[in-house]
This record gives C-alpha cells, sequence and structure tokens, in this order.
C-alpha cells in the first residue's frame, strides 16, 4: 500500500497543532516545516511572514483564524499538519479538523501553563479519540516552568504525563534538553543573527545527571504501572530499555492512557527535532486507527437515493449533533467499515470548503480507496455525481498538482459544485455515509444591511458564500423585521467574517445590533363594543354590524396576561375567536370574515405597532343588509372594529425570553449568578455535573446581547451558554423604549 510519494501507510501521519492563542502553534508550525526542509526562511508571526498565517486579516491580527494545512517530510515519514486556530470563536474550526485527523500536538505555553483554550481542545480531542503528545513551549521565557505546567496539565485536564525531557538552562539560559529514554543531552548552537541553527548531541551534564537519573525512574515506574509488557521487564530488570520505554510509551498515547510531555522553545527552534521524532513514534498511522465507520444504503439506496441515502443523512447528522455525549452514539446508525486500504471502494470526508481566485477547493480526508483526476464521484448530501477536476498537495495557500491520493491522504480538490463540509464523497458504485462533524449552535448575532439597495443581492450572495465555508455562521431573515441576521460563535468571529466581505468584494456593510420583535397582549378588555361598517360610492355597497367583546386568553386555554405567551405560534395559539350570535343575525360565512378581519387586525398593536397576542375575541350580535353585506365588508368590519376595541384596552408589552443554560467552572457562579440577576434573568434550577457548574435560567433576549464576550471574561473564556426561544413575557417600560 503506497501513497502518492511511495510510502507505505505506515509512514504516514496526520496530526494537528492544538493550544490557546499565543501559546506558540503556529510558529511551532513553521520551525516544522523548517525543520523538515519544506520552508528555507523562518517565518514570524510578528512579522506577518508565516506560512500557515497566510490570510491578510490573521497577519493583521496577530492571530491564527483558520485551519491551513501543510505537508512535509521527516525521517522518511509524510506529515500531513494542520495548524487550528486558538481562540474560542474559532472552536468549530478545531472541530471539523478534529474530525479527520489521526493525532495530535498540544502546545502549552511554559509560564502560563494550561490556558481556558488549551482545556477546551483538549476536551474536543477526548469527544474524538483523537491520541495526543504535549510540547510544553516558550521555556526561555522569563518565569518558565516545565514542572508547574506539567502540574497544570495534571490538574485541569487530568492525563498522565509522562515527561521525557529535563530542560538545560532556565529562561534566557535555556540551551537545550536531557532525552530521558536515551540518557543524551541535546543542544542547539547559535547560528548568529540567523538563530540557532543545528542540534547537537551529548553527554548529560554532568549537574544534572543525578536529577536526570532520578526523572528517568519516576519516567519508568509511571510506564511500568500501564502497561503489562513494561511492568513484566521492570520486575525482572528493575529497569527499562530505552526500546521497551519506547514502544510502551507509544502504546500508551495511542491507546490515551498516557501523553508524552517535552519541552522546548519553537521561536528559538529548540526542540523542534525531538518534537518531530516524537510524532513519528509516538502518534498513530492510518493503519493504526480503527476503521471509519459509516451508513450504507447498498445499490438499491443508490437507485433511490432520494429516499433512504437522505434519510441516512440526516440520521448522521442528528447523531453528530450529540457529539458532547460521546463518539459511541454514532454507532446506533452505523452499518459498514472502511479499511485504510488503497485498494477498498473510495471513501472521503470533506471538512473544510474554500473559495480562492482560481476556484472553489474542498478539502478531505481520504478514508479509503484511490481517486485520480477526472473520476465521478456521489456526493452524498446532495445525491448526485460530481467529477474531480484536480487533485492538489495543499502547503497553505500553494498547491502543488497530484495525479491521485489513496487511503491516508488530506488534500484538496477542484470541481466539485455541491460539497459542504461534512459531505461523504465515495464511489458511485460503494455508497456510504460518514459521520459528519458536529455543527455548535451560533451564540451571538448581528444584523448586516448593503450600504446601497444596489449592493443588496451581492450582499447576499456572500453571505452565502460564508455560509457555506463556515458552517458555524449563519444566515437568516427574520420574517417579522425584516433583518437580515448573521449569527456566529462570537464578536471576533462575525467581525472577521463582514470584514472578509468588505475586503474581498469591497463592499460596504453596515452592522448594527438585531431588532427584538416585541408583542402586545391585553390586560383588560372591552365588552360589547359596537362597530359599524358602512359604505356606498354607488352602485352595491357595503354595510356590516358587528359587536365584539376583547378579554385575555383564560387559563383554560393556557395563557395569562401576566404570564408567558408561547413564542411557537402567536398568529394561532395567541388568539382565540367565537361566536355567540344567535337567530341567525349574522350568517357563518360572515362569521368566518369577522374572524378573519380579526387576524388581520393582529399585525399592528395600539401602543407601538408590535404584533397582538394573548386575546380572546367574542362576536356576540350583528346585523345585515339584504344587498350590501358581503364577506369583504364584514372582513372590514372584523379588522376596524377589533382595532377600535384594542385601543379601549388595557394592554401590555411583551419582550421575548430565552432559557439560557450556562456551564462554567465552579469558582466563576458567583460571579455568573450576579450577572444574570443584573440581566433580569430568573434562576430556574442549579446543579454540579462533573466538576462543572450548570445554571439554567429565563432571560430577556434583549438583555442577552453581548453576554458571550461577558460570559467568557468572567470565567477566563472556560464559561459556555446556549439558548432556546421559550416565549414572551411582560416586559417593563424602560426596556421597550430602547
Amino acid at each position: 500500500m503506497r501513497n502518492n510519494l511511495d510510502r507505505p501507510l505506515s509512514a504516514v501521519r496526520n496530526l494537528g497543532i492544538l493550544a490557546h492563542v499565543d501559546a506558540g502553534k503556529t510558529t511551532v508550525t513553521e520551525r516544522i516545516l523548517y525543520a523538515t526542509g519544506s520552508t528555507h526562511k523562518r517565518g514570524e508571526v510578528h512579522d506577518g511572514t508565516t506560512i500557515t498565517d497566510f490570510d491578510p486579516q490573521e497577519r493583521d491580527r496577530g492571530i491564527t483564524i483558520f485551519a491551513a494545512a501543510v505537508s512535509c517530510d521527516w525521517d522518511s515519514h509524510r506529515i500531513n499538519l494542520i495548524d487550528t486556530p486558538g481562540h474560542v470563536d474559532f472552536a468549530d474550526e478545531v472541530e471539523r479538523s478534529l474530525r479527520v485527523l489521526d493525532g495530535a500536538v498540544a502546545v502549552f505555553d511554559a509560564v502560563a501553563g494550561v490556558e481556558p483554550q488549551s482545556e477546551s481542545v483538549w476536551r474536543q480531542a477526548d469527544r474524538h479519540g483523537v491520541p495526543r503528545i504535549a510540547f510544553v513551549n516558550k521555556l526561555d521565557r522569563a518565569g518558565a516552568d516545565l514542572d508547574a505546567a506539567v502540574a497544570s496539565i495534571r490538574a485541569r485536564l487530568h492525563p498522565v504525563p509522562l515527561v521525557v525531557h529535563l530542560p538545560i538552562g532556565v529562561e534566557d539560559g535555556f540551551t537545550g534538553v536531557v532525552d530521558l529514554l536515551r540518557m543524551r543531552a541535546l543542544t542547539w548552537s547559535d547560528g548568529g543573527d540567523t538563530g540557532v541553527e543545528c542540534v547537537v548531541e551529548g553527554a548529560v551534564p554532568e549537574e544534572l545527571r543525578e536529577e536526570a537519573r532520578r526523572r528517568r525512574r519516576v519516567l519508568e515506574e509511571a510506564v511500568a504501572e500501564r502497561h503489562p509488557a513494561a511492568l513484566e521487564e521492570f520486575c525482572d530488570r528493575e529497569t527499562l530499555s530505552a526500546e521497551t520505554l519506547s514502544g510502551a510509551l507509544r502504546d500508551l498515547t495511542r491507546t490515551g492512557d498516557g501523553v508524552v510531555v517535552l519541552c522546548g522553545s519553537a521561536y528559538r527552534n529548540r526542540g523542534i527535532e525531538p518534537l518531530l521524532d516524537a510524532v513519528v513514534a509516538y502518534l498513530p498511522s492510518p493503519l493504526d486507527v480503527p476503521p471509519v465507520c459509516g451508513m450504507h444504503d447498498g445499490a438499491d439506496g443508490m437507485r433511490n437515493a432520494g429516499g433512504s441515502m437522505h434519510a441516512a443523512v440526516d440520521r448522521m447528522q442528528k447523531a453528530s449533533r450529540g457529539m458532547h455525549d460521546g463518539v459511541d452514539r454514532i454507532q446506533d446508525v452505523v452499518g459498514e467499515q472502511r479499511p485504510a486500504d488503497p485498494a477498498a471502494p473510495f471513501a472521503a470526508l470533506a471538512f473544510k470548503v474554500s473559495a480562492t481566485p482560481t476556484g472553489r477547493l474542498t478539502y478531505l480526508r481520504v478514508y479509503s480507496g484511490t481517486i485520480e483526476k477526472g473520476d465521478a464521484v456521489w456526493e452524498s448530501g446532495t445525491r448526485r455525481t460530481e467529477r474531480i477536476g484536480r487533485i492538489l498537495r495543499v502547503q497553505a495557500d500553494r498547491h502543488a498538482q497530484l495525479e491521485r491520493a489513496v487511503a491516508g491522504d488530506i488534500v484538496a480538490v477542484v470541481g466539485l459544485k455541491s460539497a459542504r463540509a461534512g459531505s461523504t464523497l465515495c464511489a458511485p458504485e460503494a455508497p456510504i455515509v460518514l459521520e459528519p462533524p458536529g455543527v455548535p449552535d451560533p451564540v451571538v448575532s448581528v444584523a448586516v444591511e448593503a450600504c446601497t439597495s444596489a449592493d443588496a443581492d451581492r450582499l447576499a450572495t456572500a453571505l452565502a458564500r460564508l455560509a457555506e465555508e463556515d458552517p458555524s455562521l449563519v444566515v437568516r431573515t427574520d420574517p417579522e423585521t425584516g433583518q437580515t441576521v448573521l449569527s456566529g460563535m462570537g464578536e471576533l468571529h462575525l467581525e472577521v467574517a463582514v470584514e472578509k466581505i468588505r475586503r474581498s468584494l469591497g463592499l460596504e456593510v453596515k452592522v448594527g445590533r438585531p431588532r427584538v420583535t416585541y408583542r402586545e397582549t391585553v390586560v383588560r378588555g372591552v365588552s360589547g363594543l359596537d362597530f359599524r361598517h358602512v359604505k356606498q360610492d354607488g352602485g352595491a355597497g357595503q354595510f356590516a354590524h358587528v359587536v365584539l367583546t376583547v378579554e385575555p386568553l383564560g387559563e383554560s386555554d393556557a395563557r395569562d396576561a401576566g404570564g408567558a405567551v408561547d413564542a411557537g405560534g402567536e398568529a394561532e395559539t395567541g388568539f382565540a375567536f367565537r361566536s355567540t350570535v344567535v337567530g341567525g343575525r349574522v350568517p357563518q360565512e360572515f362569521v368566518r370574515a369577522v374572524e378573519a378581519g380579526c387576524r388581520d387586525a393582529l399585525a399592528e398593536g395600539p401602543l407601538g405597532g408590535h404584533p397582538v397576542t394573548g386575546l380572546r375575541v367574542t362576536l356576540t350580535d350583528g346585523a345585515t343588509h339584504v344587498k350590501d353585506s358581503s364577506e369583504m365588508a364584514f372582513r372590514t368590519a372584523g379588522r376596524l372594529g377589533l382595532r377600535e376595541a384594542l385601543r379601549g384596552c388595557v394592554m401590555a408589552v411583551l419582550e421575548p425570553v430565552v432559557e439560557v443554560t450556562v456551564t462554567v467552572p465552579e469558582d466563576a457562579v458567583g460571579g455568573v449568578l450576579g450577572d444574570l440577576a443584573g440581566r433580569r434573568g430568573r434562576i430556574s434550577d442549579s446543579a454540579v455535573r462533573g466538576g462543572s457548574a450548570v445554571v439554567t435560567a429565563t432571560v430577556p433576549l434583549a438583555e442577552l446581547f453581548g453576554y458571550a464576550t461577558r460570559l467568557r471574561s468572567r470565567t477566563q473564556g472556560r464559561g459556555t451558554f446556549s439558548a432556546r426561544p421559550t416565549g414572551y413575557a411582560p416586559a417593563p417600560a424602560a426596556a421597550t423604549t430602547r
């Protein structure tokens, strides 16, 4: 089994770089590319010259925004690497990347240790079952402490850290590491102005020998406790050979029973070569991970693609939404496994879509089979056949053409028109649906509008393209306010999206706060309002006489003017109509017309023109004219009569409320509760689950704008929340005048 460069699959590594913002992920990636000879000049984040942060916004802001794929060679191995964002607003990029990776390197700041987003991405990797090794970076900084960083990893992430390095020197004096497996010193010589150039292997310094022996003993004991073969050798010889220790570390890493910890300084290019050696030695190849699982419909499913295949996609997507409860939830819809074998039927998962000046790129992880340029593939999402135009080896924003891609490859293809992130591509004769990445619900929204009416269509097209490239962005039009609302994972996420429209299209966009859709309801009604509609313009006239009684919906209708009104059916379930007319004074067809007219009147209330809900209208009496009465006349009478009646009622404004579930560390509960109270929230439940506090509250929607940023600020980025609409509740007068 060979890949594009004639290597066995055992010599392929697909991994991601995970970390908190500013822990040094991109610098680690740059140094890996430099150490492997993929680049001949080291890019710097502060100079905007890095390979993976190629987007103008990334260079301006100095952070990674979009996951970037690169490839390199080390020790006869092909390494496909994805540099992921570290900001919480772009967690979906991490989620989609982890879905297609076999391993990861988690980077930690030697001064700060485990930071909030470090914890978040670690949990994401846990959910996907991705084996990891840890790299403690920035040991050259003032205050750097490897032991403190490892202690924070153990305390906050709860793995078993297996430290294989001992630093040589501290802070500015950091010059190398002691390799505890082979008990050797690795130091990096200074190349002058160009930085560190090469690694030098030597004996362990005299002053560190005793400490190195002690740490080697601690490492051996930790490994022996968790690995049967190592335990047997340790009991026989009271020590472990380097080969046994290395093999045990590989097994523990791949099963998740331990995490190998290395250290260095990426900025000074110290520790990169041992990190690459560890990637090759400990992280799995495509052959070492379980075969990918999917739903298979067979030939009948392909012929009836509109039915069974579509249902399979739906079941997969529903299962993926339960990702937080464990990846095993997908097993109830799994029907087939595809091995990492180039000879097996083709199956790949699209995890990223990007529009470039040269065409639309679809990034794929090939799980099985082989695909060549010009091949036809089946796209499960739209249930149609498409043709592969070109296959590209990706180096961030640079590409090299390939003739084919095989199992284990991460490549980009050109020519797919309908594939989206999460789509399965497979051989037409062997259809399968793979589990798509989970998509989080958006938490922040803004209203967007083109500055000129002539740009409205261009803006709509640009927003649709954004949502296609980033599934965590949601675009919708509010049917009541008419606003175009863009929702995402945070304020920075939306700011980057809008700026992308401005830069790529030269389109000026207005961004504002979405309007809250208020309602009006009846607190105290009126009885026996007499309304007569008479119109005579020549020819047949209009005559309708109605007597209306308006009152709040009662308890029997599960409505109360002082309680919530169901948001799911304001126009229907928030309004009741009945007739008590006797003696046929108003025929039944005119009664229906009166009801229709009353529903028309609900569109605008007397207080602020908001829709009216939560009332019952009773037609108690009326009269007709033998010639001039008609359904049109009685509909008009119903509309105008109810409007007049509402002006005589005591009315109240209702505001939308949502149920908010906030998950925060236990030490941040007090501040979160106080903040919710300041937002007029009513706490309904509080519990502790898995070491985190979960608070449930009902909060007015108008008070939630900016809450995501506030929550992250109060909890150092560790707090999350979700919200769902629950209805409407009375609003204070001050709230409706904002």
